[in-house]
């Protein structure tokens, strides 16, 4: 059966929240605030070379962040003399192509080589982070910069022209390898990806050019200022998860912001012309989150207790060098089955695992605790059920089969902190003292907010968001309370339920879309 994949994209004030739904069920779950830069993934910086580690061959460097980042020797990549070379003589007095394609690529860097060698306390080099800051290590970085399109990577100051393994027809890598070294000017390489397969020239000519535009503007800014900046970031979370994500199966993307919805059809004309239509803009009063149920999946997914089914549940715990998921069968019958029992529970548990780990964006290692089975047969086929459903996990990881102990390791690829969401609320009502004022004279207090606002400030129209159980006592009944007090004001007031709302949590805002407080 086909799977449905949605991806739905939620963006307000603070951040943007993306989440990705197959069959209806929450997959994976994006955060990126839109207020300020944070260093993410695949952002290029000019940096300053602080302090060098030559027992570790390694460097720290400042890119502006408070902890330092750091740099592997191997990490800077084969000609990272030729990115040296052009950060020194590029200046605004010069030709900048020019200065760019006189450079020579090579001799390469060697494989032994030393760090203090290469890199000296002061000098500024463009470098691009590979991990985010996780706990109290800085970032990650490596020499070897790289762009990446939904198509092709492009590499500058490289030479080669590589296709993906899984490209398998000959004259397809032929053609495209063809296609693509025509089209690089002097001084680039590029990796073919596997969606290249099959696409025209047009596309990918497209995709280069403003891959290579991209690296080209910010060329100004080296060489008007040598100090600590940000070159440029991927593309904003959106885009990037798009890069990554989009294939033929996807059905529909949704978003609720109209600048954002224009940035992700543009993307996707660009990568991928015939898909343009699945983009679709949402313009629903409910929120879009609580529209789609992610609220609630999110809610009950990311907390320390997982229920999977049939009463069967995981405790989820997490410590500074692992994590650890323990199984457990919960209230389910025993019956004579044990055995298969328990191989069943563990196959749920395995799935939820899978999607969990996607979910929460858990990385290094993980340790799973299993219930314990007798039979070897079903711990291999345990083993393989797990590999099956890590399949379409885009980090790289590594499953090892079922120790004596019943215990199943797996390493994820860690390049950014797992996504941590408390689900347990402090009740706005008490502020955790345990007693609220009696739920009987909510109305009045919302009665009072409203009768200062109308004969105050002159505020006719009103929006009121409630959580779904205060909005229905208000909205009950022809004669309800909602409507008593339209009549008594001479006010509009439209009620909005939010999913998200506690239970006598209530905001009230203006026509404009203004909180009042």
């Amino acid at each position: 059966m086909e799977s449905v994949k949605d991806l739905i994209v939620d963006v307000n004030s603070t951040e943007i929240s993306i989440a990705l739904l197959e069959n209806h069920r929450l997959i994976e779950l994006n955060k990126e605030s839109s207020q300020g830069h944070s260093f993410s993934v695949g952002d290029v910086y000019l940096g300053k070379v602080k302090k060098l580690l030559p027992a570790l061959n390694a460097a720290f460097v400042d890119i502006g962040d408070e902890k330092e980042a750091f740099v592997h020797y191997l990490d800077l990549g084969l000609y990272f003399n030729a990115f040296d070379e052009f950060v020194r003589k590029i200046n605004p007095n010069t030709d900048h192509k020019a200065v760019y394609s006189n450079i020579r690529i090579g001799p390469v860097l060697q494989k032994e080589g030393r760090i203090e060698n290469v890199l000296k306390p002061g000098q500024m080099m463009v470098v691009q982070i590979v991990k985010e800051p996780i706990s109290t290590k800085g970032s990650r970085l490596t020499a070897e910069i790289s762009l990446a399109g939904r198509n092709i990577v492009l590499l500058p100051f490289a030479e080669k022209v590589s296709v993906s393994q899984k490209i398998v027809s000959k004259e397809e890598k032929r053609r495209l390898e063809t296609l693509v070294k025509n089209i690089l000017p002097k001084n680039y390489g590029a990796i073919i990806r596997t969606a290249a397969e099959g696409k025209n020239a047009a596309v990918l000519d497209a995709e280069l050019l403003s891959l290579i535009e991209k690296w080209e503007s910010s060329w100004a800014r080296i060489a008007k200022s040598k100090s600590i900046q940000l070159l440029f970031t991927e593309y904003s979370k959106t885009t990037t998860v798009l890069r990554d994500l989009l294939n033929d199966s996807f059905s529909n993307i949704y978003i609720n912001n109209e600048s954002v919805y224009e940035e992700a059809r543009k993307y996707i004309s660009l990568i991928s012309p015939e898909q343009e239509k699945i983009v679709k803009l949402y313009r629903e009063s409910q929120p879009i989150f609580d529209h789609f149920e992610v609220t609630r999946q999110i809610k009950s997914a990311f907390g320390k207790v997982v229920p999977i089914r049939q009463g069967a549940y995981l405790v989820i715990e997490h410590t500074e060098a692992l994590h650890v998921i323990d199984v457990n069968s919960g209230t389910r019958a025993k019956n004579k089955e044990q055995e298969q029992n328990t191989f069943d529970v563990n196959c749920f548990a395995a799935e939820e695992i899978a999607r969990q780990l996607r979910l929460r964006d858990m990385g290094g290692i993980v340790i799973v605790d299993f219930i314990d089975m007798e039979s070897s047969e079903h711990r291999n086929l345990l083993f393989k059920k797990m590999q099956e459903l890590m399949q379409n996990d885009r980090a790289k990881h590594n499953v090892l089969p079922l120790t004596k102990f019943g215990l199943m390791q797996i390493t994820r690829q860690r390049v950014r902190p797992a996504t941590e969401i408390n689900t347990t609320e402090v009740c706005p009502t008490c502020h955790g003292t345990g007693k609220i004022a009696s739920s009987l004279l909510i109305d009045e207090a919302i009665e009072r907010k409203l009768a200062y606002y109308v004969s105050e400030k002159g505020i006719r129209s009103f929006t009121l968001k409630t959580g779904p159980i205060l909005g229905a006592y208000l909205s009950r009944g022809i004669f309800s309370i909602l409507s008593k007090w339209k009549r008594k004001y001479k006010c509009k007031i439209k009620p909005v339920e939010i999913s998200d709302f506690m239970v006598l949590q209530n905001e009230l805002y203006d026509d404009e879309g203004n909180k009042l407080e």
